[in-house]
């Protein structure tokens, strides 16, 4: 039996959950003045790094004493600038529950190889129990799993009276959900996942505490010249103000220029979030629709809404081998490659079979109301193929 085609086609089928999808208004004309062939040293350079730095720090809220900077490496580049530099003071509280946080697990253990270290940990689709963090700690943690599509429900579980620093990965939730200034000490996000920019540059956060422990404490090991945040025992203030650790691509910081500029156009931080919540709705909408597939996040609080994993639980999909299973959702998203309809959208590679469809701002939610139709019909098209 031959299926209906949907009628409808998204208009854009980018989905990726990084690098995410660009607005819609984006064109390359948006980068005609990128300081191209120029320092960044310069002051046109520095100009433009420094307004990159507060613009971000205007869409988001971020505090007037937070230090904000430019840094090597991506969202990657900025954790690990983080480990390396700040611990070993202290105990450490390391959060995971999909395969980025685990990631850092391994960092600090494997890596660092520090002791003292308590793991809290969660299968996918779950969070690990928050009550029992100890925050006389230094803790690391995901603000939201960009892997299972299972975040924190909000900053809550965070005492203002800490010991320790909170060290937060946010670089799924930035631009989309409402983090808790105050509760963190260390935020670390790129450019290319909610606001569609491009891959390379991190962006480091530090509160007055994370400040403190930089200038009053010197890790044992040696840290690379990229990592460095001091020097002779104090900050270095230039780079959270433009003078960037090492060459920054000017084409990509006139990219994220224009993002930032659009998503003040979308309504700043709130506008964003909003957009995001619209989008995952589409999918929740979906799924009550569809016995066929289910959210693999547990609890409704903890439901990304941008990077959403979807979990196909169909029990003639489930009764068969992991590996077939795997093998049933690559040829669902395989299909949807084809039609040209959705990109990218198959579950990670250390994650459950499934999907994994972004919705952060830079989606249209028309795009998503034209994609759940063609979810069904990858989906029965490839269920005729096990018959």
């Amino acid at each position: 039996m031959t299926l209906k085609i949907p009628g409808i086609r998204p208009n854009n089928p980018q989905f990726s959950s990084g690098p995410c999808t660009k607005p819609t208004t984006w064109s390359l004309d948006a980068l005609s003045d990128a300081a191209l062939g120029r320092s960044h040293r310069a002051a046109i350079g520095k100009d433009k790094l420094l307004a990159a730095i507060e613009t971000t720090r205007e869409v988001l809220d971020i505090p007037a004493d937070y230090k904000i900077g430019i840094v090597p490496a991506s969202d990657t580049g900025a954790v690990e600038m983080a480990l390396w530099s700040l611990l070993g003071a202290r105990g450490i509280d390391m959060l995971s529950w999909e395969s980025f946080g685990a990631g850092w697990v391994t960092d600090v253990v494997k890596q660092l190889k520090l002791g003292n270290v308590t793991h809290h940990q969660a299968d996918y689709g779950l969070l690990p129990d928050l009550d029992a963090v100890n925050f006389d700690n230094d803790v690391v943690f995901t603000w939201n799993g960009t892997t299972s599509g299972v975040k924190v429900p909000n900053g809550d579980f965070i005492p203002a009276d800490r010991s320790g620093l909170t060290i937060c990965d946010a670089t799924s939730a930035a631009f989309a959900q409402d983090l808790a200034w105050d509760k963190l000490d260390v935020t670390t996000f790129s450019w290319q996942k909610v606001l569609g920019g491009e891959a390379a540059h991190g962006m480091l956060v530090l509160s007055p505490r994370a400040v403190e422990r930089l200038e009053s404490y010197a890790p044992a090991w040696p840290l690379p010249k990229i990592f460095r945040l001091t020097k002779g025992g104090k900050l270095i203030e230039g780079i959270f103000k433009g003078a960037t650790i090492n060459t920054p691509s000017m084409l990509a910081v006139e990219d994220y220029l224009f993002a930032l500029d659009w998503a003040k156009s979308q309504g700043g931080k709130d506008g964003l979030i909003t957009k995001a919540d619209a989008n995952m709705a589409v999918l929740a909408n979906f799924v009550t629709a569809n016995d066929w597939v289910d959210f693999l996040a547990n609890d409704v609080a903890t439901r990304s809404n941008t990077s959403v994993c979807l979990k196909i639980t169909d029990p003639r999909v489930t009764a068969l081998s992991a590996d077939a299973q795997v093998a049933f959702a690559k040829a669902l998203t395989k299909s949807l490659e084809l039609e040209a309809v959705a990109y990218d959208i198959g579950s990670y590679r250390d994650a459950p079979a499934g999907l994994r469809i972004w919705t952060g701002g830079t989606v249209e939610q028309a795009d998503l109301e034209a994609l759940v139709p063609w979810l069904s019909w990858a989906f029965e098209t490839q269920i005729a193929t096990l018959s």
